[in-house]
């Protein structure tokens, strides 16, 4: 049966959420595909999509047909999908001329905004393993906090607009957007490629932006896949890892530091920077509150179906 058209503008508007965070330095569109619940979904898609690619130009020229590579396209949930990408590429765009100056303008509020919608977003990974964590798990998502620490205090570089370099940012940008915790904008700007691809994309320079999608393009057929099989056969450490990296990120969104990414000290205006980080906390809890209430709805209402097929045939 056909999904209902406001199951699509919903997945549709779960995209541009991502697409947004994905346009800010500093937030993982990652995290925001947990935090809606189409993680999961967002990765077995993409590793369906790269096996049908790799399948295709593997078996087209050898005269296999495509029957492999339609059978993986079959398994990609492309009523969640598509509506996803198509949110995605619009917000990304809108984002990147209306959000990102605005964040530039106004960093001490938008990173307090950010930072409680991160911080409270760690419950996600924390309890989606549906297993106790041991001491053991603890310690390594303390190490790979430390690590995220380090990697997101390093100072902003500069990089040439070379084409390969392009690509090269491009495949380490995109393999960010499907990690939460590493924003690939942050990791643009640590490159020094952050303006220029903004830039582009404002600009439509079709001569960059072709190359950054070829990286993203490769970036992606490498590294979704060993996360897909990550989270199919190792799925409680895999989220381990994910706290750590979260957690360790929020380095990132501290309102207060300086144009090297050095710490500072609360100032300026305190009680606002406050307030929005309750917001962007107060957001993360609401939409976990209704998805779960939503869950518990459809459990209920599955649980139900059964004894009403029972009655109806006596």
């Amino acid at each position: 049966m056909a999904k209902p058209s406001g199951h699509h503008i919903f997945n549709a508007f779960r995209g541009a959420l991502i697409g947004t965070a994905e346009a800010v330095p500093g937030v993982s569109g990652g995290t925001v595909a947990l935090i809606t619940g189409v993680y999961e979904k967002l990765i077995g898609g993409a590793g369906h999509l790269t096996s049908a690619l790799r399948m295709a130009a593997s078996d087209l020229p050898r005269g296999r047909g495509s029957a492999r590579a339609r059978e993986e396209l079959r398994n990609v949930d492309w009523a969640v999908l598509l509506p996803l990408l198509v949110g995605m590429a619009a917000a990304l765009v809108l984002a990147a001329k209306l959000i990102a100056p605005l964040v530039e303008e106004h960093p001490q509020s938008a990173y307090a905004l950010f930072s409680g919608l991160v911080l409270a977003s760690l419950w996600v990974p924390y309890s989606g393993s549906g297993r106790r964590w041991t001491v053991g798990n603890y310690v390594l998502c303390a190490v790979v906090a430390a690590g995220a620490f380090t990697l997101t205090g390093l100072p902003p570089g500069e990089m040439p607009t070379h084409p390969v370099i392009v690509a090269l940012s491009g495949s380490i940008a995109i393999c960010a957007l499907v990690l939460p915790g590493i924003s690939g904008s942050f990791l643009l700007l640590t490159m020094g490629l952050y303006e220029p691809t903004i830039d582009a994309v404002n600009e439509r320079d079709l001569g960059y932006l072709a190359a950054f999608a070829l990286g993203c393009v490769v970036g992606l057929a490498l590294f979704v896949k060993l996360l897909k099989w990550l989270l199919e056969n190792h799925h409680h450490m895999t989220l381990v890892v994910m706290t750590g990296l979260m957690a360790g990120s929020l380095r990132a969104l501290w309102p207060w530091q300086n144009d090297d990414r050095g710490l500072l000290a609360p100032s300026g205006s305190v009680g606002l920077s406050l307030a929005l980080f309750a917001l962007g906390a107060a957001v993360v809890v609401g939409v976990l509150v209704v998805e779960h209430r939503s869950q518990r709805k459809q459990a209920e209402e599955s649980a139900a179906a059964p004894k009403r097929g029972r009655h109806a045939r006596t």
